[in-house]
């Protein structure tokens, strides 16, 4: 819920430097190295032209891939779905094609500036998303225990939500040192960043998110503990994540990442799409007009990869669903690292033992969606009491709710067009119940659901077609929405995100470089896809004995200053 972060972070001075995504663990300037007229970097021209496999075409994959192709080489892109992965943006049959449905990735925060650079790159427009309580939301309406309360403003709920909100603020304040660890990322102040977190995190990596709560004073109350986790904060109840990690909730509300969200006006998918057909106006190696479209054979990128092994003279051996094999140097595995252990035959000898360990520990976060297009934003007409009077208020509103549905979002293009409401977004134990029922059915569930909150409404006669719904546990090449680290989890983190730094790995563990969202620090927003897969071609990069400009040092020139705390193994 908006406006539960202490005062420090509400009045900021707007003046100061945004906030990146970059976070604490490493703290690394990316939109100041993609901004930087030198540009990342580059390679021998004895490399130009030269193979890379890039297994994976969600964000993080095709990011690379653009970067390396900008640089001279020749990524070969491979795809099991669909490119995007969970940037998945889907129509509604018969229904105009301007009514989209974000299954994955649907709400950006402005700290994701190194997402911004491509967003801004690709000429996508962005708007506010209606996020609980947020500026551009019309209504909110929060029902707990059969309760329901109005709100266009945090004031307008019950004391109880402020106490909570209260409670919220004094507890990071008190447990995290929340004001000056967000102010030293707004100042960018290294030392600062890692004095603090390196504290924090020796203290809390074996402490849950509820465990954290339950030590604060401001949260001894379990109403108030109850209140907080079915409303939560920004996006709403994070119940959910109660056994989690609080170190990774800490990165979250550190970075004011769930706060002032924008969507992708026509859908993020667009993003990799857009950057797929893109042809750099500087580009090395390459004739002008190249795009990553243009370097693939049909302008497809190739199948699911089924295998792969190390061969003869430290070489990456990939074998795609086609019995196609092929040979390179290096590759970027940027699909979720179960896949690893499930759908790709692996050698052992791909990664050292403790990055198997830790590939082996990831968490990952269900999640389940389900839309439907209606034919106006009805929800603004306004109310009318039992006389027939006009209240003032909204006949429906983004709801919060303690039952099946959770969280309700409606999404409107203008009064007279179509639109689409969000019926249901739920996580973890919430979307598994949804996980045996088909759209329809689920749909069923949704609609009493919110027919006892909204008892005058009768959402089904605006209605215009079928419901489209995901359960990201249950989709093959994912099996989870996104990673969240368990406590005790830091150190096998920290493994896979500095797996780049490849002059530490012995000889005969280089060249597969790991990338992706579960792969970086704040895992399940955009921006750290595109964090790790930059970080990614710098390994690429000097792999092949490249370097950056001095002007523009890259994550790994300066990773001896920055590195990740690292905590004792015994």
């Amino acid at each position: 819920m908006t406006s539960t972060v202490p005062n420090a972070v509400e009045h900021a001075d707007e003046q100061q430097p945004p906030i990146t995504m970059f976070g604490p663990d490493f703290p690394y300037a990316y939109d100041d190295f993609l901004a930087h007229p030198a540009g990342l970097g580059q390679i021998p021209a004895t490399e130009h032209g030269t193979e890379v496999a890039v297994i994976g075409g969600g964000l993080s994959g095709i990011v690379a891939a653009y970067e390396l192709m900008k640089m001279g080489l020749k990524p070969v892109v491979y795809e099991a779905d669909q490119l995007g992965g969970r940037l998945r943006t889907v129509g509604f049959e018969g229904c105009d094609e301007s009514l989209t449905a974000e299954m994955g990735a649907m709400r950006f925060p402005p700290s994701s500036t190194a997402l911004q650079h491509y967003i801004d790159l690709v000429g996508l427009r962005t708007r506010p998303f209606p996020n609980p309580l947020a500026e551009g939301t019309p209504s909110t309406v929060v029902d707990l225990k059969g309760e329901s309360h109005y709100a266009e403003t945090v004031e307008d709920l019950p004391p109880v939500y402020r106490d909570v909100a209260a409670a919220w603020g004094r507890c990071l304040e008190e447990g995290a040192d929340f004001s000056d660890m967000n102010r030293a990322l707004r100042e960018r102040d290294v030392p600062r960043i890692r004095e603090i977190w390196a504290k924090l995190v020796e203290k809390l990596d074996n402490q849950t998110f509820y465990g954290f709560l339950c030590e604060s004073e401001a949260f001894k109350s379990f109403r108030h503990r109850e209140i907080f986790g079915q409303v939560g904060f920004g996006t709403g109840g994070w119940d959910t994540d109660f056994p989690n990690s609080i170190l990774e909730i800490l990165r979250v509300v550190y970075t004011e990442a769930d706060d002032h969200h924008q969507g992708i006006v026509g859908g993020s998918q667009q993003l990799p799409l857009r950057m797929w057909e893109r042809e750099p106006e500087k580009i090395v190696h390459w004739p002008y007009g190249t795009s990553l479209a243009s370097l693939h054979v049909g302008g497809e990128p190739r199948p699911a990869v089924t295998r792969l092994n190390r061969t003869s003279g430290n070489r990456i051996t990939v074998t795609d669903a086609n019995g196609d094999i092929r040979t390179y140097r290096a590759a970027i595995f940027t699909a979720q690292s179960w896949m690893l252990l499930s759908k790709i035959a692996c050698d052992d000898s791909l990664f050292p033992i403790d990055h198997w360990t830790a590939i082996e520990r990831t968490h990952y976060m269900e999640s389940s969606k389900l839309f439907v297009p209606v034919d106006r934003p009805f929800w603004l007409d306004k109310a009318v009491d039992d006389r027939g009077n006009p209240t003032g208020r909204d006949v429906m509103s983004m709801t919060l709710t303690d039952r099946m549905t959770r969280g309700t979002y409606l999404l409107d293009e203008g009064p007279d067009k179509p639109a689409v409401i969000c019926l249901s977004y739920t996580w973890c134990d919430d979307s598994l119940k949804w996980l045996p029922l088909s759209a329809n059915e689920r749909m069923e569930v949704m609609l009493k659901s919110l027919g006892e909150i909204y008892p005058k409404v009768d959402i089904r006669k605006h209605i215009i077609g079928n419901p489209v719904t995901v359960s990201w546990e249950n989709e093959p090449y994912f099996m989870g929405a996104f990673k969240a680290n368990l406590p005790g989890h830091y150190r096998y983190q920290r493994r896979l995100f500095t797996h780049f730094m490849q002059d530490r790995l012995p000889e005969d563990k280089r060249g597969v470089f790991l990338a992706g969202d579960d792969i970086s620090w704040t895992a399940g927003w955009a921006e750290g896809a595109v964090q790790t897969a930059l970080n990614a071609v710098w390994g690429v990069m000097r792999h092949f004995g490249g370097e950056t400009d001095p002007t523009n040092p890259g994550p790994g020139d300066v990773y001896d200053e920055i590195a990740p705390v690292e905590l004792p193994e015994d």
